[in-house]
């Protein structure tokens, strides 16, 4: 159960982060301008920390309600200009998560308590990462690569999840076209993840001994934002995504199809706040939930 669970709640954490923006490029908010495709110049600073809360009751594992489980994700991303050409930009990416399972409250997952079987937190991966734009001529294209580390000892204890225990190869391809009129936006994302490393190993609790669930598999998830803008602070947006995960060698595999609707606002020319609500409509070796996110970003 944890298996889908997790890589359900993995992709959905790292590919829902929707656009965003920079007040010196077109005229507009940062909402509206700097989108993920979109690169800050030197000497510039973009913060985004994205807190994304996972729940479900149903699976496609079984027929009717299960037991609920609950999985938080906390996520720090922090990245800094230094091309002139606003072509390359350096950082790193911090995650945070606290999971429940056994039917305990969604928000139990903010009590941080540990309660054996049932809760874990932590701190559980760093990631170095890079952005860049290949072409110089297209600059609403872009590609972010990261290289996710593990901070935890076992993926499992206790019958309870925490995170991939294996290193993850992540990089992300960005582009975004802004119709005649400023009014309405497309933003276009394919996520993809190679998890390095063997298939995790068991032990007669299932709790995991080596290796991760996630390892020797491709994770490739495309998504497509639709956003239309009232006014240059404040975008209504949604959303569709698809998640593919290609067994390469550890006999599991998975996708699910998620769709969604959010809003950001711009509250103040360096500060802009996004809330998305997304529902897992369909898939196979997936979990069925849905998901809560609210995000504050900072561009100076």
């Amino acid at each position: 159960m944890k298996h889908f669970l997790i890589g359900a709640l993995c992709l959905i954490a790292t590919t829902i982060y929707a656009q965003d923006i920079d007040d010196n490029e077109i005229g507009g908010s940062v909402i509206q301008t700097l989108t993920p495709s979109k690169l800050i110049a030197k000497g510039q600073y973009d913060i985004k920390w994205f807190n994304n809360l996972y729940t479900q009751t149903e699976s496609t594992f079984t027929d009717g309600d299960e037991p609920r489980q609950s999985f938080f994700t906390s996520s720090l991303e922090a990245f800094t200009g230094v091309s002139e050409n606003r072509r390359l930009n350096v950082g790193v990416i911090l995650e945070v998560r606290s999971n429940v399972i056994g039917g305990r409250d969604a928000l139990d997952v903010f009590s941080f308590d540990g309660e054996r079987g049932t809760a874990r937190s932590g701190l559980t991966s760093i990631a170095p990462a890079v952005k860049f734009v290949p072409f110089a001529s297209v600059n609403n294209f872009s590609i972010q690569s990261s290289l996710s580390i593990p901070l935890i000892d076992q993926e499992t204890e206790q019958g309870v999840f925490l995170d991939q225990k294996g290193f993850t190869w992540q990089n992300r391809f960005f582009f975004d076209h802004t119709f005649a009129g400023g009014d309405w936006q497309v933003f276009a994302e394919l996520n993809s993840e190679f998890n390095f490393g063997k298939e995790a190993e068991q032990d007669e609790n299932f709790d995991t001994l080596d290796g991760s669930f996630a390892n020797n598999s491709l994770n490739l998830t495309p998504g497509v934002f639709l956003s239309y803008f009232p006014s240059a602070k404040f975008t209504v947006l949604g959303l569709v995504q698809h998640s593919q995960r290609i067994d390469l060698g550890n006999d599991f595999e998975q996708d699910f199809t998620a769709v969604g609707g959010g809003a950001k606002y711009q509250l103040t020319d360096e500060l802009n706040l996004e809330a998305l609500y997304t529902n897992f409509v369909r898939g196979n070796n997936t979990g069925l939930g849905e998901t809560f996110n609210l995000g504050l970003r900072v561009v100076f």
